[in-house]
């Protein structure tokens, strides 16, 4: 398989948000990118996307790199490494890669950016070569977000996989790798559990969105970003440790995880939410969006001075 260094040309199928993530990173890393996109405008969408992210990066994106297509088989043909970002439905994705099979080398890994699909559910259409098929699944803002998980399919090879962690590596990821498919592979997982259990407070009427937010995001979201939830723990258990936490706290929370809830999102429950948001957000100055990124790229920083990466 072709990996780390060898890769010069990336194939981004899909020029959407995290397309544009992954076309901002192999060209401020001087790589060539072959875009494909069918809809109407996208090539000016994704060139103003690469533009704004390469800006937040500090690195120049060099536009005279990126060449884009309509003809997804026309990028998949020239790449050393094709990124798949398409619509999250398992019609379209089967579509996308029995076309991506057909038309890429048998040494190029084949990538889905599928943030819940396992491999295995679109790579039985690859008839040639489904050992390269596999899920490398970044996180909003793909460009900063250093997270990447890595899952294979029940026909990808070892090394199809350990060529996307090197590749990766080089790029200045943190890829991890998930050794069992599941639905929403192991991140999404663990915000789908918190979110359920959000949902539930602020449904019962225990707190509000904005203080749940709050609680988040003033509490346990500064340390989780920093360390896991498992180094986090054990540092909280002074020299005991974590064996001391399970120990002392372990029993307690059972009961916890007994009284959680399972919320329904009834319209009522989605109507508090949205309304819980807005509010939240009525007094935000500028662009929310663009100043999270930059704390975001502080944090990092801060995080690689420390030694915390």
């Amino acid at each position: 398989m072709i990996a780390g260094g060898d890769v010069r040309t990336v194939g981004v199928v899909g020029a959407g948000s995290i397309g544009s993530g992954w076309a901002t990173l192999a060209l401020s890393r001087g790589l060539r990118v072959l875009a494909a996109d069918p809809d109407p405008g996208a090539q000016e969408r994704l060139r103003a996307e690469v533009a704004a992210r390469s800006a937040e990066l500090g690195r120049p994106a060099d536009q005279s790199l990126l060449e884009f297509t309509t003809d997804v088989a026309q990028a998949a043909a020239g790449s050393d490494l094709v990124l798949e970002g398409g619509p999250e439905r398992l019609e379209v994705k089967r579509a996308l890669f029995a076309v991506l099979d057909q038309a890429a080398g048998p040494e190029v890994v084949l990538a889905s950016s599928s943030s819940g699909l396992p491999a295995s559910s679109f790579q039985e259409v690859c008839r040639r070569h489904p050992q390269r098929v596999l899920v490398a699944h970044p996180f909003n803002p793909p460009h900063l977000v250093p997270l990447v998980e890595v899952v294979g399919g029940r026909a990808t090879s070892e090394e199809a996989l350990q060529a996307t962690l090197e590749t990766l590596r080089l790029w200045g990821k943190q890829p991890i790798l998930v050794r069992q498919e599941l639905p929403g592979h192991v991140v999404n997982r663990l915000q789908a559990a918190l979110w359920r259990e959000a949902y539930h407070l602020v449904g019962q009427g225990v707190v509000s969105v904005a203080d749940l937010d709050l609680a988040v995001s003033s509490g346990p979201g500064l340390r989780w970003a920093l360390l896991g939830p498992f180094a986090t723990q054990h540092l909280s258990g002074g020299p005991g440790g974590i064996a001391h936490v399970l120990d002392h706290l372990g029993p307690p929370m059972l009961e916890w995880w007994d009284d959680l809830g399972s919320p329904e999102l009834t319209p009522e429950l989605v109507n508090t939410l949205v309304e819980g948001v807005r509010a939240e957000l009525a007094q935000a100055e500028g662009d929310l969006a663009t100043r999270r990124d930059r704390a975001l790229q502080q944090l990092l920083a801060l995080k690689a001075d420390l030694g915390l990466t």
